[in-house]
């Protein structure tokens, strides 16, 4: 537990540039599946998304963490209801965490309101481990933001969980968009449980049909136990959407607006 809150009191930024350089360079050394160009402006045109963020979030994650200590304070959540080990209870939480974005991810796709922000994650014709950056950050605050708060109302799950929560997924999420070859293999295996690059892919395919399929951030297991679970072979894959498939509409005034 010492080690674990240790890596939780690394600033995430912190943690997030690392990621980025670290996946960003194997991505320009490393034979990848696909083929791209002008990879530094792409890089520069998803990053502007997340300083946006990160101003954004001073104000917000002070509430957000406010809210969850409030309710932990006052034991709402059904997780008070029953004794766990603190191990079981961690891992349980984040579980949870994952299962509520899970919900609202679908709905992301099925509420036009909500699609309209969301498709901006989706709008990137050539994805790679910057497309991380590409969501707007409306997006990010008032709605998975605000999930977050709602899964500790329903299940009372704390801050630390979340914090490990999304140390975990900062590194799924860098993992499954970057335009790397990965081994066949990941998903006959820790595919069975986890998320692995192919399965996001599918999911960033222009095709509706796929593009509306494996929601899952960190456990595939969601999607397959829920019916939303696709595969089919990355060399048939096109990214994107067919609304912002020019170079003109790829910038970040025009995904912002």
């Amino acid at each position: 537990m010492d080690l674990i809150s240790k890596l939780l009191g690394i600033d995430p930024n912190y943690i997030v540039i690392g990621l980025i350089a670290f996946f960003f360079s194997l991505e320009q050394i490393m034979q990848s599946p696909f083929s791209f160009k002008k990879r530094i402006n792409h890089l520069f045109q998803n990053v502007l998304f997340q300083i946006i963020l990160v101003f954004l979030n001073i104000f917000f994650v002070t509430f957000q963490v406010f809210s969850i200590e409030w309710l932990n304070g006052n034991n709402i959540g059904l997780l008070y209801l029953i004794e766990l080990p603190v191990w079981v209870k961690l891992c349980v939480s984040v579980a949870l965490y994952d299962i509520t974005a899970y919900w609202i991810h679908r709905g992301t796709h099925k509420i036009p309101l909500l699609w309209r922000f969301h498709r901006v994650h989706h709008s990137d014709t050539t994805m790679d481990s910057s497309t991380v950056f590409r969501f707007h950050p409306i997006e990010l605050i008032l709605v998975f933001g605000v999930g977050n708060i709602i899964t500790a109302a329903l299940f009372g799950t704390d801050v630390f969980s979340m914090a490990l929560y999304y140390f975990i997924l900062y590194v799924f999420f860098f993992f499954e968009h970057a335009n790397l070859n990965y081994p066949k293999w990941l998903n006959s295996s820790l595919g069975l449980l986890f998320v692995m690059p192919d399965h996001h892919r599918v999911h960033h395919q222009q095709e509706q049909i796929y593009t509306d399929s494996n929601y899952a951030d960190i456990f595939i297991i969601w999607d397959r136990l829920f019916g939303t679970f696709k595969m089919m072979p990355v060399e048939d894959m096109k990214y994107g959407l067919a609304e912002f498939d020019t170079d003109e509409k790829q910038s970040f005034l025009p995904l912002f607006n």
